[in-house]
């Protein structure tokens, strides 16, 4: 008995969630919807990058960000009635369309989500429609835009959450510069430093998808003081999820990840999976940098170092890490459970 009611209480936690997710994904596309009946009134080109926004709205996602700030704020007992939580939900998922539109140009990676990316896409029409200057440089100069554009959407939005999440919305957005540029960095030095790997892994990724989302939620309900749980927890699950994401660039399937495999090999990301494979085997470094290497016999190096199984067992670590920080949090049970099972859903990739 006592175990239906549990498993009941958790089915009405997770539904009033996925209805708060609804009216986050309604925001997203009011928001858009409208900016785009007022530009089109202006010059029929002014909705490109309102239009292009709206396909990756469109194109699906697994909207991981608005998830953990939902989750936060209900477990810290917020009133699932205030519009301003959904308005905090839409705010970091439009931040998130930013950032992958800005990494998708860094990577130069031609698809997203399946579709062709917002730059990929551009630079296609202009050399198809024959326009002056450099096709390349159009739709990246394109793709810049429309992730400023998302920018600045995700500031209107957020401007509608209580002003308690002020603080760490703005130290979410420094963290996803800051990172961006460490990452950027590294790839070009290229240097085996495990520890600058793991410290962009955190603050390009985890902390912007699951640490800080949870604390802007559980800040929306006025309880700062489950920060400190909340930051055990998301920077293990955090990192977790990273190394996933790692993992799928290696060895995944692009036909079920959405986007090219072998990017960070192509790009020369530093991640920490290569750096440890290079510590354990330095001729990785030459089969990455020098041409005539194809991704397979990376992938072979890497498999060979066993550092892939090690990645696999420290993700599990994790998982229990994070499991253990929310173990005792200060929220109800139902929420307690709910986390717990989320930091094996968003490391294992699994629905």
């Amino acid at each position: 008995m006592t175990s239906d009611v549990t498993t009941d209480t958790r089915q009405e936690a997770v539904a009033l969630r996925t209805e708060l997710l609804r009216r986050v994904e309604d925001r997203l596309r009011s928001l858009l919807a409208a900016e785009r009946d007022q530009w089109s009134g202006v010059h029929e080109g002014a909705v490109v990058p309102i239009d292009a926004l709206t396909g990756l709205i469109a194109s699906g996602g697994k909207r991981i960000r608005p998830a953990f700030c939902l989750t936060g704020y209900l477990a810290a007992g917020g009133a699932p009635e205030d519009p301003g939580i959904v308005a905090a939900g839409a705010a970091l998922e439009m931040l998130h369309l930013s950032a992958l539109v800005h990494d998708d140009v860094l990577d130069d990676s031609g698809t997203r989500r399946g579709m062709p990316t917002v730059h990929t896409k551009y630079t296609e029409l202009h050399a198809g429609r024959g326009w002056q200057g450099e096709s390349r440089r159009y739709g990246e100069g394109v793709a810049l835009l429309v992730g400023d554009l998302a920018l600045v959407y995700s500031g209107e939005l957020m401007a509608g959450a209580p002003r308690s999440v002020l603080a760490e919305w703005n130290r979410l957005r420094s963290e996803v510069m800051i990172g961006q540029y460490m990452d950027v960095h590294t790839a070009a030095e290229f240097s085996v430093d495990p520890r600058s790997s793991r410290l962009i892994a955190r603050i390009k990724s985890g902390r912007y998808t699951i640490h800080r989302p949870l604390v802007v939620g559980a800040s929306a309900a006025g309880r700062g003081d489950l920060a400190p749980a909340f930051e055990e927890y998301g920077e293990a699950v955090g990192e977790a999820f990273q190394l996933r994401d790692d993992l799928l660039d290696a060895f995944g399937d692009s036909a079920d990840t959405g986007k090219p495999t072998g990017l960070d090999f192509t790009q020369h990301k530093m991640t920490l999976l290569l750096g440890w494979a290079m510590q354990r085997d330095e001729h990785i470094h030459t089969l990455i940098t020098e041409p005539g290497h194809t991704p397979d016999e990376v992938r072979r190096r890497l498999l060979d170092t066993g550092v892939p199984a090690d990645v696999e067992r420290h993700i599990a670590g994790l998982v229990e890490r994070g499991r253990k920080a929310i173990a005792d949090a200060p929220v109800a049970e139902v929420w307690r459970g709910e986390l717990a099972d989320m930091a094996g859903r968003v490391a294992y990739r699994t629905s």
